[in-house]
């Protein structure tokens, strides 16, 4: 007897193949029967006038914390995601050391927005090597996770406070390395490291990662290459990129003998050029031998920035300085004549969509927290400057001021034009990149691109018709497994493990975003609803039912070599 038959549906099975009308067989966590299926089962789901499809993976998340407090990773798993990747851009949560513990907390709060409150609350922060954490994972999920060993963690678990600042020694290099060899043998499913300036710790400077050697970076990369199934992610900083940042990547990729992929890549119609420099990095590597791919973020964005925080304002020109003083500190440079004109003229001096990020007047107020201040929500600092007489700085810094700095700031979005939704398909099918960039877990007051999958079927596929069902179903489900070498999964085939999606074409789709206060400590965070997402199957276990979670927790804690195999590129070496 079948544990679970869905019957009635429209199967598209994740290679890009056309779709038919099957039922599907589940016993024992995997896909026994795809076609006519006559078989008993003790539950049957219907399906029909639905889609029954692989289960969608994302690639690039930041739920490390989050599992401690959240099993089901939602939102996620609500669009439809039945695998996640964590631990990117250097930023695991292990391996740990008790001294390590409250530096990388409070890093995690600056650099991913993640609440404070809520990592001292939510997470336990009591373990010391990769497997131990993991171990503390398993039976708790719903979804399947893997998580990146992360640059930063293993700098300062080995260098201690010297990791910011300071170059490693021959020794404490073999260290890392040799921490990063156990912590990959103990499950973890590669290496991930950050050189973006946007990435700074608690103390306003450059996180541990940034303070690394180019050798050292490629001398940890090479670690990957002596162990089965594992990935490679990077963050190489803003664009355009420069031939050093080219070569690095490259360089990378060749000495962990895998590809690798970075963060982020934007689409803009109206700077295509800039998407045409990153996608070099691509071009290049190859003609070297090694593999390089973009994670492109599939929608337009909307970003909230705030002058406590600091994310990414922070990297503007001249600025880093200035968010290392303490939140009055910055309010007296602020009130300042003399001084907030230097920082105003410092941020116009940077380059690329830096400089473009100053242009005041452009910023939306899209929150306030004053009775004086709250009349200006919805408004662009360019309307209330022009109102007042005043340049758009002197406006916006009086509005922050009267706020504590706690004022919200929408920067003008770009991406919603034709064109750029039009280039935004092209990148989708451009064997360069791979759809990710969802930064799920993180950033939780700034933006909501988790909900990159029903963002992709929703408008990408039936709004602005750039491509296929099937062939965004491919994109989101066989092209990612086949990057991190997942075994038996991104494509319904029988045998293979039961990571099955359930939706309905015509109303899938991303709900309105909200402010939800369900954090520990209760912190908030950005949400949005799935639309059209019926049922979710993970390891055959029903996790979704009618759009609502169950209490099951089948998600599998992902090993690499074990539920992974090794993808390599045609001039990696072998260490």
């Amino acid at each position: 007897m079948l544990d679970i038959k869905i019957t009635g549906g429209t199967i598209i099975d994740g290679t890009g193949a056309e779709p038919r009308r099957a039922d599907v067989g589940i016993r024992d966590g995997r896909l026994v029967a795809i076609g006519e299926v006559d078989e008993d089962a003790r539950e049957t789901i219907d399906a029909t006038g639905e889609i029954v499809c692989p289960g969608f993976i994302d690639v690039h998340t930041h739920y490390d914390a989050q599992v401690f407090w959240d099993g089901t990773l939602s939102p996620s798993s609500n669009h439809g995601v039945t695998t996640v990747f964590a631990g990117n851009c250097g930023f695991s949560i292990a391996p740990l050391s008790p001294e390590a513990g409250s530096y990388l907390m409070r890093m995690l709060a600056r650099v991913e927005g993640m609440p404070l409150e809520s990592l001292q609350e939510g997470v336990p922060w009591d373990w010391k090597s990769f497997g131990e954490y993991l171990a503390k994972l398993d039976g708790n999920l719903s979804i399947n996770a893997g998580f990146m060993v992360g640059h930063s963690a293993i700098r300062r678990v080995v260098m201690g406070e010297r990791a910011v600042g300071h170059e490693a020694s021959a020794d404490e290099l073999e260290q890392m390395k040799q921490l990063l060899s156990d912590s990959l043998a103990e499950g973890g499913i590669g290496f991930s490291s950050t050189i973006s300036v946007t990435h700074n710790d608690a103390e306003g400077e450059p996180v541990p990662s940034r303070h690394a050697s180019r050798e050292e970076l490629v001398e940890l990369a090479r670690v990957c290459s002596n162990h089965e199934g594992t990935a490679l992610e990077f963050l190489p900083g803003v664009p355009p990129f420069n031939d050093d940042q080219k070569r690095l990547m490259a360089d990378l990729s060749l000495a962990a003998n895998r590809p690798l992929n970075w963060n982020v890549l934007i689409a803009n119609g109206q700077d295509a050029a800039l998407n045409e420099n990153q996608l070099d990095a691509s071009d290049f590597a190859r003609s070297q031998g090694a593999e390089v791919l973009a994670l492109t973020v599939p929608q337009s964005l909307t970003v909230r920035l705030n002058f406590v925080t600091g994310f990414v304002l922070d990297a503007l020109n001249g600025w880093d300085e200035f968010f290392k003083h303490s939140i009055e500190e910055r309010k007296a440079i602020l009130a300042d004549p003399v001084s907030r004109k230097e920082l105003a003229e410092k941020a116009l001096r940077g380059e690329g969509v830096m400089a473009n990020l100053a242009r005041w007047e452009r910023m939306t107020i899209h929150e306030a927290f004053t009775p004086a201040t709250k009349q200006y929500e919805g408004r662009t600092v360019g309307e209330i400057a022009a109102e007042q007489g005043a340049e758009p700085f002197d406006a916006l810094v009086e509005i922050l001021l009267a706020d504590d700095l706690r004022t919200s700031l929408m920067p003008a979005s770009f991406g919603e034009d034709e064109e750029s939704w039009q280039l935004r398909g092209r990148l989708w099918k451009d064997d360069r990149t791979i759809i990710g960039a969802s930064d799920a877990g993180a950033h939780l007051d700034m933006i909501d691109t988790f909900a990159q999958t029903t963002q992709v079927l929703g408008r990408g596929v039936r709004e602005f018709g750039l491509l296929s069902l099937e062939e965004a179903i491919h994109q989101l489900t066989q092209v990612p497994a086949e990057l991190y070498g997942m075994r038996e999964r991104g494509v319904l085939r029988e045998g293979w493990i039961a990571d099955v999606t359930v939706f309905d074409a015509e109303t899938v789709g991303t709900g309105p975003t909200y402010t939800r206060a369900d954090l520990p400590a209760g912190a908030s965070r950005l949400y949005a609803d799935a639309n059209g997402i019926q049922h979710v199957f993970v390891n055959g276990v029903q996790v979704i039912r009618d759009g609502k979670h169950t209490e099951a927790r089948p998600g599998t804690v992902l090993h690499s070599g074990r539920d992974t195999y090794s993808v390599t590129v045609p001039g990696g070496s072998s260490a």
